[in-house]
């Protein structure tokens, strides 16, 4: 959640882009959509929807911070979707000869060194910026900077990703808000929160596993997960808006929306009773 999709080239970037984007254009956006000092922020992003920037993916995040300042929080999905069980893969699949070397072979999930996958360039350099912390789920890690990042990122629990005892979850206990730029509510992770906390028909869950460090040792560890799917988050994103005010805008010439997790988490569970059918 939260990667950059159909990403351009930086040429067509460079092509549909009249000005380019600086940290003073950025932080006149970011103001105007609502954002300010204090607030707890969760960013999905596209970097190439915003057009050409100088300074790229440090200026949008530099941005941030200083409208956010100290006691404000900033958090970025920085999922490590290769670190999982291969049976599952998709995007692309391996032979099925490969899996047991990649259970056997993967490096164990570090926070400080192992990349995310299709996430894109803000949360690559996010992740590895000063004083930022990273959680320590080795599949669905979240990174975080400012007032509560220690207190979103610690004890991520294995079992429940993206469900309670998650950063997720404590966003919503802090009222956090959501901004997307440049990417659709399919990319919004924080409606997974929604579905751990739901009931709907067909809710499945299925053997996964990662390599992790147990005691300073590496293992493959295995567990149970909840089948995600986010097929209808696109549908469910559409009737959420149509029902509140929300503040939209642009982050150069990507569409931009910030508004409540809560609000959102709260509409989604009364969504998916009455609308999510057996998968």
């Amino acid at each position: 959640m939260g990667a950059e999709n159909n990403k351009k080239s930086e040429r067509e970037v460079v092509k549909s882009t009249q000005y380019p984007n600086t940290i003073n254009s950025l932080k006149q956006d970011f103001e105007a959509l609502g954002i300010k000092s204090g607030l707890v922020l969760i960013m999905h992003s596209a970097l190439s929807k915003i057009g050409w920037t100088v300074g790229g993916p440090v200026a949008v995040i530099k941005a941030l911070m200083q409208i956010l300042t100290s006691e404000g929080t900033l958090i970025m999905p920085t999922f490590s979707g290769d670190n999982t069980e291969p049976s599952h893969w998709e995007n692309p699949p391996v032979p099925e000869n490969w899996w047991s070397k990649i259970r056997n072979e993967m490096p164990a999930y570090h926070p400080d060194i192992t990349p995310t996958r299709g996430m894109g360039a803000i949360v690559d350099t996010f992740r590895k910026w000063p004083n930022v912390l990273r959680s320590n789920h080795p599949i669905s890690s979240f990174a975080a900077w400012g007032k509560h990042a220690q207190y979103i990122t610690k004890n991520h629990e294995l079992l429940t990703d993206l469900g309670e005892n998650s950063p997720l979850a404590r966003i919503y206990e802090l009222d956090g808000k959501i901004l997307l730029i440049g990417v659709s509510h399919e990319n919004n992770s924080s409606l997974h929160l929604a579905e751990y906390r739901s009931e709907y028909p067909g809710k499945q869950y299925r053997l996964t596993g990662s390599a992790m460090l147990m005691n300073n040792e590496r293992k493959w560890v295995e567990w149970e997960e909840l089948i995600l799917n986010s097929d209808d988050f696109e549908q469910l994103g559409t009737d959420f808006e149509s029902k509140i005010k929300y503040i939209q805008g642009k982050v150069g010439l990507a569409e931009a929306k910030l508004f409540s997790q809560r609000k959102l988490i709260n509409f989604a569970l009364k969504w998916f009773k009455k609308n999510r059918k057996a998968m």
